[in-house]
């Protein structure tokens, strides 16, 4: 019997925290799946200066319309993998990042 995936998030009392894997300098900025249990992201900017997780933040806080200020990255800011806290009703985000992973 296998052993089941960990939860691509974590649930906290004001949000959620999400795993993400960014690829920087991509043609668009795009969700385009899950990989390693973390929802990989490409994003147009370079991993300069902070650019790539200004737009990070700005893109997920479009996907799951809460503002840009709702967007924290808690750990990660100089590597591919982040983990980034979304405020926001829990189960409402919870939702969302399901449509995001499920629509092809």
């Amino acid at each position: 019997m296998s052993r089941p995936e960990p939860a691509l998030c974590t649930v906290t009392a004001d949000g959620i925290i999400l795993g993400l894997h960014v690829q920087p300098r991509a043609s668009r900025n795009e969700v385009c799946g899950v990989q390693d249990n973390a929802l990989k992201i490409r994003l147009t900017s370079p991993p300069v200066d902070g650019a790539a997780n200004k737009l990070c933040r700005e893109l997920l806080a479009d996907l799951f319309h809460v503002p840009r200020s709702a967007v924290e990255i808690v750990s990660g800011e100089n590597s591919r993998h982040k983990r980034v806290r979304v405020s926001g009703d829990p189960d409402r985000l919870n939702r969302m990042l399901e449509q995001l992973t499920t629509s092809g």
